[in-house]
Order: C-alpha cells, then structure tokens, then sequence
C-alpha cells in the first residue's frame, strides 16, 4: 500500500482504529425502539406517559416516517403532534401509531434524536423529518415560499372546513376573536397587531362555525384593506389587499372567500426552509 506524506505507513499487523460511539448509540437507540410495540396516538395512550425528556418514533399506517425528540416532556410534545394531525386533510390521528424511550437530561447534549436520524438514514429515507412536519410558524417571510412536493404541509393541508371549537355566541371585537382562534385552532393563524382590529366589533351569533365560514364573516367585518390567507399549514391575516402567495388555498376579501391555486416548487427553487431543523420544534 502506499503511505500518505508524512504518516507512517499502514500494514498487515498496524493500522488505525477509529471508534464511532456515536454510531453504536444510535444503532443501541433505534433496536430498543424497535423492540416496544407501538400504541395509537391517543390522548388515551399519551396520558400514560410520565412527564420525562426522550426520544420517539411515528408511524403512519404502520409504516416508519418520523423520528423526534422531546428535551423535556414526551406527553407534552406528542399532544402537539396529535393536535397538528387533527386539523389536516388526507390524514388523521387514528392513522397514527408511535413508540418512544426515555432518555436522561444530561443524555441529550448526545443529540438522541440526530443519532436516530443518522441511524434511519443509513437504511434509507425517513419521510417526515426535514420536510416540516416538526416545524414552527416560519415567519412572514416565508409566507411567499412556493412548496416542495413532499413538504407535510402540501401532502396534508389544513382543513378550512372543520367546526371551530369553543367559540362563545356574543360581542367581541376583531383582535380578541383571533386570539380565540389562535388557541383553538390545530394549526397557527398569524395575523398584524397593528390596524384597528382591536377596536372593531364582531358579533358571534352561531356557535358552531366553520372556519371558512368564520373567515369570510371576518373578512367583512375588517377594513377593505385586510386580507386573510389559507396557506399550506397555517392562516394568516394583513393589511395587504390585494397580494397573492404561491402556497395559497384560499383567500378572504371584503367577506369573500376566493379560492387559490397552490404552486409547488421545482427542484431548482426549491427553499432551504423546507423543513429546515432550524425552523424544528423542541
């Protein structure tokens, strides 16, 4: 064999030995993982879960797509997980099952969960993770990304037609109401602080609304230079009338609703923020 300048040479009774702990933690991970069985996502089965930092996998009609991790509460971040899935077309929780494993705090400086990742990956392709099932709000100015294909948020879009929950019959003002919604919700609605929501009055005289049908009534209730936007996974609402977003399934203008028409990126302008970890829930 031919020695590298300035290293000695390698031969049959000395060579260099590399250990990758890392590796075998990961590989040690992923075979307890696969010895649990796996428990539908329920609030039933997530309940039974102690209130400790791990790692988890979910599964989709029994098949694998998606490792995280939770830095201190499984329940707490499988709970969103369950909420996010509800309020999604072309899926639903009763599609899902998962398992997970309890990790020590001081364990998690290891990355558990990327160790995971890295081992999945060398057995091939995990279908969620990088392609925003685990992302936050991306910010407004991500608002105008045109989509991949395979992003979460195109494969299973929100559903505008669901019945909001915990709606209350009476007077509120346009702020308030968005507020409600932001806590009712399965997915975000972002809207501008700014303007006169906060002294425009809204009257809610049917308790059991459709979103869509929210939307539209809200719509009309704001100035002519509000407009509200069903993106691919979230809603939002500014002082930008007439604009239009690549992502967009529908907008709300002076009380009505249009429909979009959502574009999907090529792999040429495919965004970095797909499903970027930055962008990743803890």
């Amino acid at each position: 064999m031919t020695a590298t300048a300035g290293a000695p040479e390698e031969s049959t009774f000395h060579r260099s030995f590399t250990l990758s702990i890392t590796k075998a933690l990961g590989d040690q991970l992923a075979a307890d993982l696969a010895k649990l069985t796996r428990t539908p996502l329920t609030r039933t089965s997530i309940g039974q879960l102690s209130e400790r930092p791990g790692v988890y996998q979910l599964y989709l009609h029994g098949d694998f797509v998606y490792v995280g991790k939770a830095e201190k509460s499984l329940p707490r971040r499988l709970r969103q997980h369950l909420k996010k899935i509800s309020g999604r077309l072309g899926i639903a929780p009763s599609d899902m099952t998962f398992s997970c494993l309890y990790v020590a705090e001081d364990f998690s400086a290891l990355a558990p969960e990327q160790l995971l990742i890295n081992h999945h990956k060398d057995l091939g392709e995990i279908p969620w993770n990088n392609n925003g099932f685990g992302n936050r709000d991306p910010g407004r100015q991500r608002d105008h990304t045109a989509l991949k294909p395979t992003h979460f948020d195109a494969l299973y879009p929100i559903d505008l037609d669901r019945p909001v929950e915990d709606l209350v019959a009476g007077e509120t003002n346009l702020r308030d109401l968005l507020e409600t919604l932001k806590k009712a919700l399965p997915y975000n609605i972002r809207y501008a602080k700014s303007g006169d929501l906060g002294s425009t009055t809204f009257v809610v005289t049917d308790e059991d609304l459709s979103l869509d049908t929210l939307l539209i009534r809200i719509s009309a209730a704001a100035s002519s230079g509000w407009q509200i936007t069903a993106l691919g996974g979230y809603v939002v609402m500014y002082e930008d009338n007439p604009t239009e977003y690549a992502s967009a399934s529908r907008y709300y203008r002076g009380g009505q609703m249009v429909q979009g028409v959502p574009r999907l990126a090529t792999e040429d302008e495919a965004p970095e923020d797909n499903g970027s970890p930055a962008a990743t829930e803890s």
